[in-house]
């Protein structure tokens, strides 16, 4: 639960964040930009402050638009021309409300899902809006970031600012491009970019007029394309509406695939196909030119038909938003292109955050009126969220052409070494059996002429002999007859033929050696042949699974499709339920107790909703349901439940009810202030005491509940309570109660009296920013209603903050780095230095010096001069300042 700071301004006290912790103010300017850029690479931190644009919001309503309101300082020409006039708007930022003033004494009251003041730093900014729904955009979704307000209000700062002289002056367009460029990876994941404008219906490409097909650009120069006119309101008034969209493209590692289980194939061909999951965002950051009235920005000739074109296209923007807001059955997005581009962003599937721009003059209320109902109606706006998830089958199908090819170029590698191979061992073998062949016929042919010539030989030996016998017989020797010789010769032939069949049976012997290597020689090539056939064999295999590796994706495609019904089919279940749990939750007061916490449980989720100031038709808000279906006197009955989750809840609710200014007089007088009351007396439970304490720091917003909580011992239990509690929230919600009962005249001495100034000393213990915040809220409430007391002359002596040992923390925290604490501690030195009495208790405690910082260097000028008017109006300041020599 939040609770309120008062900021003194123009007379007035405006409400301003508790979140901030900026050291730098940095201001946009009344005047629009034109961007140009170089982006730098940062690291995307995915943690990020309550933000806009959600996964699920906190409202329950997950893709309901998101609107923050960004409000711009006075420029020089306000400044003089309404110096004497406060600003026509009051920020809350705590409370996440806005007051728009209608007179001196009466305004009209919005919530909105964040408020950005003045002193919102461009990184506050892109954090707050845009830095979810870029987060959202790399995580597969589409998203929308648009500035919506009047001419001179600050959208092009907002979204377009470059930030080149000073870097944390960039826009939302430069920072969400640096996130996304350090997100992604260029090697698996593509970022394309375009950006347009829409100029008198006409649209234009900003980067390059000539070139219809942008890729990612690193360093764009200024986009002096754009159109831009010097008007009454705004010296560099935007006239066309600038469109950048960004598409991102991110391969999703670590998921497997189920292929092979669903084949029940386990090979490791199929195990490491893994389809590639692929998400697809798109970012749309959309700065909508400035509405404006002719009377007003003295627009004429074709300055005034850009301007009626300008107007015609918000205007048609604003029909659609209309119709949407209203559940219309006809959406009228053809009206305009603007409406066409945007067809996604409002009703479709984008997460969407829109920020309004408006100024603080009084002069152009009617303007800004406008612009805060055009926000008020987009928040009833809600979008069905769509993640951009899909197999990337181009992808899978490129991988296996690649494999297929790799598979085939070896197998034909392959094919050809063993074609070779057997080529080269059959020509050996041809080789060597032909050398066989032709040595053995040589061998036996040289064989038989040397056997047929050694023969020849023996013969003419034989017969020469025997001719020789034969003389010598004829002469009557005593030769031995030719029958002898011849029988000799017979013998040597022989012995001749033993030797030669001898040599015959070792040619033989070789010529069955090189038959047998024959043999083997064909033996091995038979086994080439087999091998051969075998890789052909292992190659129509291969070609098979490939046929089951293509007829398994036709298979994927079918059971995509099939999914993709059945997520139809249970969509349309869900809405089924969700009509069935509306028509439950209309019964909901038939039945006891047990019903009653069903019902608030169903509705706790719309209660904290933030409930919109509108007057139309719409349909009733979820804490009006809630007064209608469960009764308010149920509702604290609960308060006193056995069940301490009945109790939680319970209590819960009345404080979502209290955050109501309608309702609050209805809860103090059904008794349930004295309820919230008794909690803090008798539970012992953490989340009671948080939430109970959230509800008295609301209905304390107003002066009679103020008293009332007095007149009942309520500072005395919040006091208890902050001596108990130990949650840096609940301590925040006790201190933000008695720091709204510090604003109040009538109760200063009972206050202090009660212990609530030694209380709110006592939770800076804690030391966390909001706590500290709201501490020094109190005090400076307090100091305020004591320098008032003291000007009207109902109070005198030295203030009770001196007197109860503030002034040390004061003094130590006055030039605190977190802007909500030091705020509220210079504004309470101001108001303790306005009154002679507490002059020398400042100056020995240090304080002066604090406050002539405060005089030089507060951020606010208000305040500044302040302290530079009590500094002077001083005799004691002034005397110590002339002996420290300090000059002012």
């Amino acid at each position: 639960m939040a609770t309120t700071a008062s900021v003194y301004r123009n007379g007035n006290y405006s409400r301003n964040s508790l979140g901030t912790n900026n050291n730098k103010v940095e201001r946009p300017p009344s005047v629009n930009s034109n961007p140009k850029n170089s982006l730098k690479s940062k690291s995307l931190r995915k943690s990020a402050p309550a933000a806009l644009g959600v996964a699920k919001d906190d409202t329950g309503v997950p893709g309901r638009v998101r609107v923050a309101v960004r409000l711009r300082p006075r420029n020089a020409e306000e400044r003089v021309a309404d110096s004497d006039f406060p600003d026509c708007v009051e920020l809350q930022p705590e409370v996440k409300r806005l007051k728009l003033r209608k007179n001196n004494w009466d305004s009209d009251t919005y919530e909105f899902d964040e408020l950005l003041t003045e002193f919102a730093s461009q990184k506050r900014v892109y954090e707050v809006v845009a830095k979810p729904v870029v987060e959202s955009v790399l995580d597969g979704y589409n998203g929308t970031v648009m500035a919506y307000g009047q001419t001179g209000t600050g959208k092009t700062y907002t979204l377009g600012q470059l930030g080149e002289e000073d870097t944390a002056a960039r826009g939302i367009m430069v920072r969400a491009m640096e996130d996304i460029l350090a997100d992604v990876s260029l090697e698996t994941n593509s970022v394309s970019m375009s950006y347009l404008q829409l100029y008198m219906e006409t649209i234009q490409d900003l980067l390059n007029p000539t070139n219809d097909n942008i890729s990612i650009v690193e360093d764009p120069k200024r986009e002096a394309h754009r159109f831009a006119a010097n008007t009454k309101l705004n010296a560099e008034s935007s006239r066309s509406h600038a469109i950048l969209m960004v598409h991102v493209k991110k391969s999703v590692r670590g998921r497997d695939s189920v292929l092979s289980s669903e084949n029940g194939d386990n090979s490791p061909m199929v195990k490491s196909l893994k389809p590639p999951i692929v998400r697809k965002g798109k970012l749309v950051i959309v700065d909508l030119a400035g509405s404006e009235r002719i009377d007003k920005s003295g627009s004429e000739g074709h300055t005034l038909e850009e301007a009626k074109s300008i107007n015609l296209s918000l205007s048609a923007l604003g029909k659609c938003i209309n119709a949407l807001a209203e559940n219309s059955a006809h959406v009228p997005v053809r009206d305009s292109k603007l409406t066409r581009l945007l067809r996604d962003s409002f009703g479709g599937t984008a997460r969407t955050s829109l920020v309004i721009t408006i100024g603080p003059s009084p002069r152009h209320r009617g303007e800004t009126a406008s612009t805060i109902m055009f926000g008020q109606r987009a928040m009833k706006v809600e979008n069905m969220l769509k993640l951009k998830e899909e197999f990337d089958y181009k992808s899978l199908s490129r991988r296996l052409d690649q494999q297929l090819d790799k598979f085939i170029a070896e197998h034909e590698r392959q094919q050809k070494a063993f074609e070779d191979e057997i080529k080269r061992v059959t020509m050996e073998a041809q080789n060597q059996i032909s050398e066989s062949e032709r040595n053995y016929a040589d061998a036996l042919e040289k064989d038989k002429t040397k056997y047929q010539k050694e023969y020849m030989e023996s013969i003419k030996k034989l017969e020469d002999k025997w001719m020789m016998n034969q003389q010598k017989h004829a002469g009557g020797e005593n030769i031995p007859g030719p029958k002898d010789e011849s029988s000799n010769a017979i013998s040597n032939g022989k012995d001749s033929r033993v030797a030669n069949m001898e040599e015959l049976a070792e040619m033989k012997k070789k010529l069955q050696k090189e038959t047998l290597l024959r043999k083997a020689a064909e033996g091995e090539v038979n086994i080439l042949k087999s091998q051969l056939a075998g890789l052909k064999k292992s190659e129509a295999l291969a070609k098979s699974d490939i046929s089951k590796l293509q007829k398994m994706l036709e298979d994927e495609a079918c059971q995509k499709e099939k999914l993709e019904g059945e997520i139809a089919t249970l969509q349309s279940q869900l809405l089924q339920i969700s009509f069935e749990a509306d028509e439950t939750a209309r019964r909901i007061d038939k039945g006891g107790s047990e019903e009653v916490l069903g019902g608030l449980d169903s509705l706790m989720l719309q209660v904290r909703q933030p409930q919109i100031n509108d007057s139309g038709n719409g349909e009733k808000a979820p804490i009006a349901k809630l007064f209608e279906q469960v009764g308010l006197q149920k509702i604290l009955s609960l308060l006193e439940a056995e069940d301490a989750d009945v109790r939680i809840h319970a209590v819960k609710v009345v404080a979502n009810l209290a955050a109501e200014e309608t309702n609050q007089e209805k809860i103090v007088e059904a008794g349930g202030l004295k309820s919230l009351l008794m909690l803090l007396r008798s539970s012992e439970d953490e989340t009671i005491y948080r939430v109970a304490a959230g509800a008295i720091a609301n209905l304390a917003m107003n002066e009679t509940n103020q008293e009332l909580i007095m007149a009942q011992g309520g500072i005395h239990l919040l006091s208890m309570t902050a001596g108990n509690a130990k949650d840096p929230q609940t301590l925040r919600m006790i201190a933000g109660a008695i720091a709204n009962l510090c604003g109040n005249d009538k109760l200063q001495m009972k206050l202090r009296s009660e212990g609530g100034i030694k209380a709110l000393l006592g939770m800076v213990r804690c030391r966390h920013p909001d706590v500290l915040a709201q501490v020094a809220r109190g005090i400076a409430n307090f100091a305020k209603c004591e320098s008032r007391a003291s000007t009207q002359g109902t109070k005198t002596g030295r203030s009770l903050l001196i007197e109860d040992g503030v002034l040390p923390w004061i003094v130590q925290n006055a030039n605190n780095e977190a802007s909500p604490i030091r705020r509220h501690i210079e504004l309470a030195l101001c108001h303790l230095a306005q009154h002679e009495v507490n002059a020398k208790d400042m100056i020995s405690g240090g304080a002066l010096r604090e406050l002539v910082r405060v005089s030089r260097d507060c951020s606010r000028e208000d305040t500044r001069t302040l302290a530079h008017r009590t500094l002077t109006s001083s005799p004691t300041f002034q005397a110590e300042m002339r002996r420290l020599r300090i000059d002012h």
